[in-house]
């Protein structure tokens, strides 16, 4: 990896991948105490309300994130003008989102998960702050967010454990996502005033550069809303057919192959995505060094997860999960080879960010949602939660694999590439 990324890509991936690591290991010791705390159903329904409010996230977000770190890598001058812009729009999504759901609890809809559906918008205020990630990012300071997370991460897995201890319910955990963002946003905002890095007090929105990142955005929005809705695909499906336990059950799953594995591979592509991005700009050769160098990196990472839980899932499952999570040991061995599929497509989707080609990400996930939809019906109401396994793990593939070869202009530039 140093051969082509240097010191401080280096660096800014070990801030990263440590912070994952951590996580890895303290979600192996409390986060299955939880699950058996609160059981397959109320699992299910916590997942269940996060999973459909994970779909408005795009609007919460509003693509803004890859396209920000690209412009601030591009454009350093202006990269506090980037951030309060930002910030900013989120902002008014969220407030008009935030009003839209209570709307629809007081006037159209009586549900007993209407206060989890509150608590968890709630936390997207909170995740505002995330834009100084954009920043840190760019400028390749991944140390502060190490902090920041890592500092949070201590303090809510001592509340998590203390919810386990006293068996309380699932909205006390609830509340600790929220509790999560307002750490990181005050050690973010006091880090950064302290180090003098910005001028909260001069702040300001521009309209004409908002409208600019929300027109370069926008395919990434749509895309991402596309992400968000294939995701949950599965979740609605086992829902509708077999209730909440089905959602627990596969939420084990995922909480295993995404929470505690996936988003190792995801850190460290974002760690090095601002230097793609600035080889992009400079040199290409350098570039398409990088590309080829990260590629064989995620799909070395993808096969040791592949064959961690395959030699070892069911281990895993008996030893940190009560025997109602048996069920999980099937969908696992399946799952388990997604993030394999979804590194090459995480890797493709910032090559497409920096060739500002972000309609193909909107063509590849409309294909992904599509497939899942279609598979989902067939599979689950045959072969349950591990029906669910395999349209997922089927999607991704067609979704990060087969739309590669069949564009044209992708499939050359990767047999150039090798």
């Amino acid at each position: 990896m140093i051969s082509v990324f240097s010191k401080k890509d280096f660096i800014a991936t070990k801030w990263f991948t440590l912070e994952k690591l951590i996580q890895l290991i303290t979600g192996v010791l409390i986060v299955p105490q939880i699950y058996s705390t609160l059981g397959t159903v109320d699992i299910g329904k916590l997942k269940f309300v996060e999973s459909i409010l994970g779909m408005l996230t795009p609007l919460f977000f509003l693509g803004l994130s890859g396209i920000c770190i690209r412009e601030i890598v591009f454009k350093p001058k202006q990269s506090e003008q980037i951030l309060a812009t930002a910030f900013y729009l989120r902002l008014m999504s969220w407030i008009v989102i935030f009003i839209g759901i209570l709307i629809y609890f007081n006037i159209s809809e009586t549900s007993p998960l209407k206060g989890l559906y509150y608590i968890i918008t709630l936390s997207y205020l909170f995740k505002l702050t995330d834009v100084f990630e954009y920043y840190l990012l760019a400028k390749k300071q991944t140390k502060i967010i190490f902090i920041s997370k890592i500092t949070s991460l201590i303090i809510i897995v001592s509340l998590q454990y203390y919810g386990v201890k006293n068996q309380l319910d699932v909205y006390f955990f609830a509340k600790l996502i929220v509790l999560d963002f307002i750490i990181q946003g005050l050690i973010y905002g006091i880090i950064l005033k302290y180090e003098k890095q910005f001028s909260f007090r001069q702040w300001i929105f521009s309209w004409p550069l908002g409208k600019s990142l929300l027109k370069m955005a926008f395919p990434l929005m749509i895309s991402n809303g596309l992400i968000m809705f294939y995701i949950t695909i599965d979740e609605l499906f086992l829902k509708y057919f077999l209730g909440d336990h089905a959602n627990g059950i596969f939420a084990t799953v995922q909480f295993l192959v995404i929470a505690l594995s996936w988003n190792i591979g995801f850190s460290i592509i974002n760690a090095l995505y601002p230097s793609l991005a600035e080889s992009y700009k400079n040199d290409s050769l350098l570039y398409a060094l990088k590309i080829k160098k990260l590629l064989s990196i995620m799909c070395v990472l993808g096969l040791l997860i592949g064959c961690l839980y395959t030699l070892f899932g069911n281990t895993i499952l008996n030893t940190y999960f009560t025997e109602s999570y048996a069920e999980a040991k099937t969908p696992l061995l399946i799952f388990c080879w997604a993030p394999l599929f979804v590194f090459i497509g995480m890797i493709y989707e910032k090559h497409l960010i920096n060739t500002n080609d972000l309609q193909k990400n909107v063509y590849r996930f409309i294909i992904g949602c599509l497939s899942n939809i279609i598979l989902c019906y067939l599979l689950i109401p045959i072969w349950h939660v591990t029906g669910a396994a395999i349209a997922v793990l089927a999607s991704h593939f067609i979704t990060n694999i087969v739309y590669v070869f069949l564009d044209t202009k992708s499939r050359k530039q990767l047999l150039h590439l090798f």
